[in-house]
């Protein structure tokens, strides 16, 4: 079993219908379960000239999943239910239904033309590292250390909350955990 940390995105359509039922398809995938997830939070779109306000809002999550397939066979899988989702590629980093972003998996670096581990842009992402914060608050970045001393897992002025129910049904983020 191998433990692999997912991202996922939306700014197009039903942004949490969206999110809620790619995890179920993440969940439903042979030989992967999903054991924690975020809350979701939202963000500006982000795009390669920088933060783009005029875009659609971005609605954020993060699962933490335990699988026995291949980094290469999960990014597959990503891949199928974007596009089972209504993703279509046109333009680099453009809006889009379903964003599935394979951020670790297990401890595992490397760099190939299809796949970069762990995500290559992961570390400056707040919309990344608060909600892995909020699945998991010991959280490592293989070759950048924990989660919480990077800057940008600080950098919570740039995200908003969403009030909703939890994305796992029966558990609660463990930031929401603590708090109550």
């Amino acid at each position: 079993m191998t433990r692999a940390v997912v991202a996922l995105g939306s700014n197009l359509g039903d942004r949490e219908t969206n999110l809620r039922s790619a995890i179920a398809d993440i969940d439903a995938l042979d030989g992967t379960r999903v054991v924690a997830a975020s809350s979701m939070v939202e963000s500006h779109a982000v795009k390669p000239q920088g933060v783009d306000e005029t875009a659609p809002d971005y609605l954020n999550a993060v699962v933490i999943v335990d699988t026995t397939i291949s980094a290469l066979a999960l990014l597959d899988e990503l891949n199928r239910i974007e596009a089972e989702h209504g993703r279509v590629r046109v333009e680099r980093w453009g809006d889009r239904t379903l964003d599935l972003d394979l951020v670790t998996w297990g401890d595992e670096t490397s760099s190939t033309e299809r796949l970069e581990l762990p995500h290559p842009r992961a570390w400056q992402r707040s919309f990344v590292l608060v909600p892995w914060l909020q699945a998991d608050q010991d959280a490592l970045l293989p070759g950048h250390g924990r989660v919480d001393a990077l800057e940008a897992s600080a950098a919570s002025a740039d995200l908003w909350h969403f009030a909703a129910p939890p994305l796992l049904p029966g558990t609660l983020p463990v930031a929401l955990r603590a708090a109550l």
